[in-house]
């Protein structure tokens, strides 16, 4: 009789989640499974609302990355208010950059040093008791210290902006309702509470000379562990330029072939699907042309890396070179060169800030808000942290929400993650005498590398497979109701 090994939860992700393993009675797998067992269902519950609410709606999907979902949206009520993005002031656009790229920044600071991190100090098998910030704090203060700081400075940036760190307000639709503050902007260049923002860059600097160093020295491990082949999406702006803002979307093949060429993301509906399976909540994206099988992209970090042509800022762009130089590859397909490809993001997000920070359209309070024609649909797309994120909204004649589509970057990543875990299942753990829980570990260090927000992906209704089980008191399942 076979054996069923089960993760639950998966640990230092955001969001629920869970994993079995189903191995035949040699030993061998036979089915790997990643489930995502929470709902939200976003995509119903805005209906019947005024575009313009929203924007403040949609943060409320998640706690980690609200400011992606506020953008986004805000970009998509843009439209429907007759706004293309170029129709938008200087001053507007530039402080909703100014707020995403803080977004960024402190969400990548986060995932580094709070989640990953342990794993690559301690080591994949280290006990449970050292896989966790405090461990890291123990071990390397220094480290710690800087990792908290720079996520601060990213909630500053964000709350000097919207409000508050989380679930502020910055953007409405045609642009945003406030200008920065010049003691709000002076906070990140001379204050003694924070280090300014050329410390962040120095210290982003610091960091993607540790991440080098580690790959120089655990590179066997690093090249072989969940690698395989797949196609990677995102988006780039003029000259294939990265930008994590506003762009076109372009996706390449596992040997970097072009597989969709910069189409307007206005068009993407014409090029994705979205499948779903009965063991998760969350659904499968591919590109329609290529098929199911052969058309699901890795997004975030390492994806953006591999189909841009360059980056914008003079230290990011240097450290993408050397990255590429140091795979001897135009694209790297290992699921743990996404942390390098975080960190290079990391530098390249306090660059932008320390040139937003600088810029005077940032303090001008004219001009902020614009109007046009209005229409009856609006989408909008921008890289999130974790990947490409998609808002797509219809309204009726009145202005109410009638149909809503999300497609979350972790949703992109759900086919990769459940071959990151298929990948670990198959080369740690069958054929073990004996699985222990650092090879069990080693199944959340694949899933970890793609910094998961579980919750944010699983918002559908329609053809969602839902199912509600019934437990009493005791714990017994007594009854249970499936839909699809």
């Amino acid at each position: 009789m076979g054996k069923k090994i089960i993760i639950d939860p998966v640990t230092r992700v955001e969001g629920h989640g869970r994993v079995t393993i189903h191995l035949d009675n040699k030993g061998k797998v036979d089915e790997t499974y990643f489930h995502i067992v929470e709902f939200r269902g976003f995509e119903r519950f805005i209906q019947g609302h005024p575009y313009w609410q929203v924007p403040l709606l949609v943060q409320r999907l998640c706690g980690i990355c609200p400011v992606s979902h506020h953008l986004a949206a805000a970009k998509a009520v843009d439209q429907i208010s007759g706004l293309d993005p170029e129709d938008l002031s200087p001053s507007a656009t530039k402080l909703r950059r100014l707020l995403h790229y803080g977004q960024v920044f402190q969400s990548h600071a986060l995932h580094f040093f709070y989640l990953a991190s342990p794993d690559l100090l301690f080591g994949v098998d280290a006990p449970p008791e050292k896989r966790n910030v405090f461990a890291v704090a123990v071990e390397d203060r220094e480290l710690a210290v800087k990792g908290i700081t720079m996520r601060k400075f990213g909630q500053e940036i964000i709350r000097r902006l919207a409000g508050k760190r989380i679930h502020g307000t910055l953007a409405v639709p045609g642009g945003v309702y406030r200008a920065m503050a010049e003691t709000d902007r002076d906070y990140f260049t001379n204050n003694e509470d924070i280090p300014d923002i050329d410390t962040m860059i120095e210290w982003s600097k610091e960091m993607v000379e540790f991440i080098k160093n580690y790959h120089e020295v655990n590179r066997f491990f690093l090249d072989s562990f969940a690698a395989f082949p797949s196609g990677h999406l995102g988006t780039v702006g003029a000259n294939g330029v990265l930008d994590l803002y506003e762009g076109k979307l372009r996706a390449v093949d596992a040997s970097g072939k072009r597989t969709l060429d910069d189409i307007p993301y206005n068009d993407y509906a014409s090029y994705f699907s979205e499948a779903t399976a009965r063991w998760s909540y969350m659904k499968f994206p591919y590109l329609k042309h290529l098929g199911r099988e052969a058309g699901w992209n890795r997004v975030g970090p390492l994806a953006r890396l591999n189909i841009c042509d360059s980056i914008s800022t003079p230290l990011a762009e240097q450290e993408r070179k050397d990255f590429f130089d140091f795979i001897g590859n135009s694209i790297s397909n290992s699921s743990m060169y996404s942390h390098w490809a975080r960190l290079i993001e990391t530098l390249h997000c306090a660059e932008i800030m320390k040139e937003l920070l600088n810029d005077p359209d940032i303090l001008k309070s004219d001009d902020l808000v614009r109007e046009g024609e209005p229409r009856l649909k609006g989408i909008g797309i921008i890289e999130a942290p974790r990947g490409t994120l998609t808002h797509d909204y219809e309204v009726d004649e009145k202005g109410k929400i009638t149909k809503c589509n999300l497609i979350v970057s972790t949703t992109h990543n759900n086919d990769a993650m459940n071959k990151a875990v298929r990948w670990v299942a198959d080369n740690v753990i069958s054929d073990q005498g004996k699985i222990t829980e650092g090879m069990l570990n080693q199944v959340e260090v694949a899933i970890r590398s793609y910094d998961p927000c579980l919750s944010c992906a699983t918002q559908s209704m329609g053809k969602m497979p839902l199912k509600a089980e019934v437990y009493n008191h005791d714990g017994e399942l007594i009854d249970e109701v499936s839909k699809n």
